[in-house]
């Protein structure tokens, strides 16, 4: 038999009445928030990529809000606004630029002769091998979107792409140059002497000079640019549209920060400085993907570090 959980008639201390509560009702458009396209399908995935006040424009050429450089997408192929409609609300809307391959929503297939299609709180954008989904963000869910493409495609301590985001972005770029005989170079640099930092100074100031680091090449970069920390102290840079002397002529110009670079000791020690070397390739005809490209800038990146560190080596002529 049980026994009694408390005298009767007697309420626990806890026992508080409940509050009566509604369940909020999400419609995609009531109340406070923002309109917004996730990026599905694509790189970075989980991005967020709010509407503003002037819509997006979404095509091959580099003016595009959203940049999709693929030969399926046309170079204006798309674009979402925000139009007003009764009551003061803005509802998003769809249309088809006169693109070559047409436009998807849902699966549906849209043409520039639909005109401006209304959308929804959860459709589906599909152009080419990218796909987003609409949807209307609170401040919360706003965070929770961005705090996952930060968790699955950042490096936590420099800020910059982790290993599986920049090969990804490097596959995807090699494919394009192969195919349309583009320019594509690479950087890959390596911070000398790492391990002598750390046990020097500390691992946190260790921490603080790959922070430096990530901070000097990120400022040097053009939006199409992309880099990312592979290694320890290894990273990548993969630069589209750029021929091997544009490539060499940045990688000087961050071997030559980096050693002005003055880094901060652990509290109460000296500060100190680093250098760096720089392996540096550009694509060519017989280099078959991405990996070929990675594993030449390795093989000049060895040559630098061989030839006295603090230098740039290029595979090839530039």
């Amino acid at each position: 038999m049980n026994e009694p959980l408390g005298p009767p008639g007697e309420p626990f201390e806890d026992d508080d009445p409940s509050t009566l509560c509604g369940i909020a009702k999400d419609d995609g458009v009531e109340g406070q928030g923002e309109w917004a396209l996730i990026r599905y399908l694509g790189h970075p995935v989980g991005e967020v990529l709010p509407l503003g006040q002037v819509g997006i424009n979404l095509g091959r050429a580099r003016e595009n809000r959203i940049h999709l450089p693929e030969p399926e997408v046309s170079r204006y192929h798309a674009k979402v606004d925000l139009v007003p409609e009764e009551g003061g609300l803005a509802v998003p809307k769809l249309m088809d630029l006169g693109s070559t391959n047409g436009t998807f929503l849902n699966g549906r297939h849209l043409t520039a002769a639909d005109g401006p299609v209304p959308l929804r709180h959860g459709d589906v954008i599909r152009l080419g091998a990218h796909a987003f989904k609409v949807k209307h963000l609170d401040d919360l869910e706003r965070s929770y979107h961005q705090t996952v493409m930060t968790q699955t495609t950042l490096d936590s301590l420099t800020g910059v792409s982790n290993r599986g985001s920049v090969l990804a972005f490097l596959e995807k770029h090699a494919d394009l140059c192969r195919r349309h005989r583009r320019p594509l170079a690479l950087i890959l640099c390596d911070l000398d002497h790492f391990k002598a930092v750390n046990d020097l100074h500390g691992h946190a100031a260790g921490d603080r000079a790959l922070q430096a680091f990530s901070g000097l090449v990120l400022g040097r970069l053009r939006s199409s640019d992309h880099v990312g920390r592979i290694g320890g102290e290894e990273f990548l840079v993969v630069l589209p549209e750029t021929s091997g002397r544009a490539a060499m002529a940045l990688a000087d110009s961050l071997r030559q920060s980096v050693a002005e670079e003055v880094v901060a000791g652990p509290e109460g020690g000296a500060e100190f400085r680093m250098t760096c070397c720089f392996g540096v390739v550009q694509m060519g005809d017989l280099d078959p993907d991405g990996g070929s490209l990675l594993a030449r800038a390795d093989l000049a990146l060895y040559r630098a570090k061989g030839q006295g560190r603090n230098r740039v080596e290029f595979d090839g002529t530039p």
